[in-house]
């Protein structure tokens, strides 16, 4: 077993190499820019119309199909119809100006985060001086659960198109192996048996 503390360096320079690797794939790289659309034409008219509904910041889901508190048959049915009728879709309004930095601080935490376990999880199941296939296989196998599978099912619910959730998924194991290759080449070598033995005619 490999203590959590032996691997803080571990931990630390995968955290950079992943976070730094994510700002490559979202800047540089090209898989992500169909992902995301922006209303440009007739901008101005959404915007107005956003602010016209005076909505407190929040995540939003449309048509309305509230079904928590008790309704007549009537609103029953125009919910339905509503529904059938479309479109459907999710309305997140922040609170403030996104902060760049802050996001950026986020993330690091949260790359941080998944580091920690997989590193917490890896020292756990593999021994000092184990074979590096072997710590990058287990290594790999928790970094992709925490990169690749953490928010799947509400990207479901929430409705994040299918290419997204595809690209998202490609870079989670990206991260993964980054992360595992980082751990297994950092390693704990493992104690010599030897050490600490009185061998015959030498002094202990």
């Amino acid at each position: 077993m490999v203590h959590l503390p032996e691997l803080w360096l571990t931990i630390l320079i995968a955290t950079v190499a992943v976070f730094f690797a994510s700002s490559i794939m979202w800047m540089l790289m090209p898989h992500h820019k169909k992902d995301i659309q922006f209303l440009e034409e007739n901008e101005k008219g959404y915007i107005d119309a956003v602010k016209s509904l005076e909505i407190k910041p929040g995540l939003y889901m449309y048509p309305g199909c509230d079904h928590s508190k008790s309704q007549s048959d009537e609103r029953k049915t125009q919910i339905k119809e509503n529904w059938d009728a479309g479109p459907w879709g999710v309305l997140t309004i922040y609170s403030g100006k996104p902060n760049f930095g802050m996001n950026l601080t986020k993330t690091f935490g949260a790359f941080l985060v998944i580091t920690v376990f997989v590193a917490y999880i890896t020292g756990i199941g593999v021994a000092p001086g184990a074979d590096s296939l072997h710590v990058f296989r287990v290594a790999g196998a928790a970094a992709v659960l925490g990169h690749c599978m953490g928010g799947l099912c509400n990207s479901f619910f929430m409705g994040k198109p299918t290419r997204f959730i595809i690209t998202d998924f490609i870079d989670g194991v990206v991260y993964a192996l980054i992360t595992a290759g980082i751990i297994a080449s950092m390693w704990p070598a493992g104690k010599n048996v030897l050490d600490g033995m009185l061998i015959p005619g030498t002094i202990n």
